[in-house]
């Protein structure tokens, strides 16, 4: 059975109608980066993944997970879901464009390699439907009604996106495959804190939750 290894919770916010994750070492603006995944889901190279929302006004809620193998699939629970393989050297960031990294360097404890990635994604439609009636809710936005109305949908869209390296689906990882004691992540502006030791067959062994 598949383990998950760490997970992130964070509000990340849309700049341009998507956010990206890459390899910490990528310049997201060089040439040959993805198309801006307009119309879809996501929009992905080797190093790079684009990923689409549907407003540019909220933040949405979004969930990093890395695995050691296929996780579950979710069936019916996200309305969307979209695959590709990225190419990792062990570091991930999440870049909001003009807003800055929300994360610089996320160390993966499967390290450098090929990882197959699930996008999920739910309440596109409908973040991007609420905040456009706040406007004939309210007609000033800069009111405190309008502010607290539109408080009120921040996380409302939200994304899952799993990652593990192909190999370990297919290898069962050896003694020491991940090294010895809890991983860190390196991020802006805040710590990381490793969970308990869980028991046999649960979850391994990082979480954080950020804002929400």
């Amino acid at each position: 059975m598949s383990r998950r290894l760490l997970q992130l919770v964070m509000p990340v916010f849309p700049d341009r109608r998507m956010f990206r994750l890459h390899d910490s070492a990528v310049n997201p603006n060089a040439p040959g980066a993805p198309l801006p995944p307009v119309g879809s889901l996501i929009s992905v190279n080797r190093e790079q993944l684009w990923v689409g929302s549907l407003q540019e006004q909220l933040d949405v809620r979004l969930v990093i997970e890395e695995w050691d193998g296929a996780p579950p699939p979710f069936g019916d629970t996200w309305q969307e879901e979209a695959k590709c393989r990225l190419y990792l050297r062990g570091y991930l960031s999440i870049d909001e464009g003009s807003a800055g990294k929300a994360v610089h360097g996320l160390r993966l404890a499967s390290g450098v390699g090929n990882y197959a990635v699930r996008v999920y994604a739910s309440n596109r439609e409908e973040a991007a439907r609420r905040y456009a009636e706040l406007y004939d809710a309210h007609r000033n936005p800069l009111a405190d009604e309008f502010q607290q109305a539109k408080k009120q949908l921040e996380g409302l869209e939200r994304y899952l996106i799993q990652f593990w390296r192909e190999y370990l689906s297919r290898e069962s990882p050896g003694p020491g495959r991940y090294g010895h004691g809890p991983w860190l992540a390196v991020e802006a502006g805040c710590a990381v804190v490793p969970a308990a030791p869980a028991a046999a067959g649960a979850p391994l062994p990082l979480t954080r939750e950020a804002g929400l």
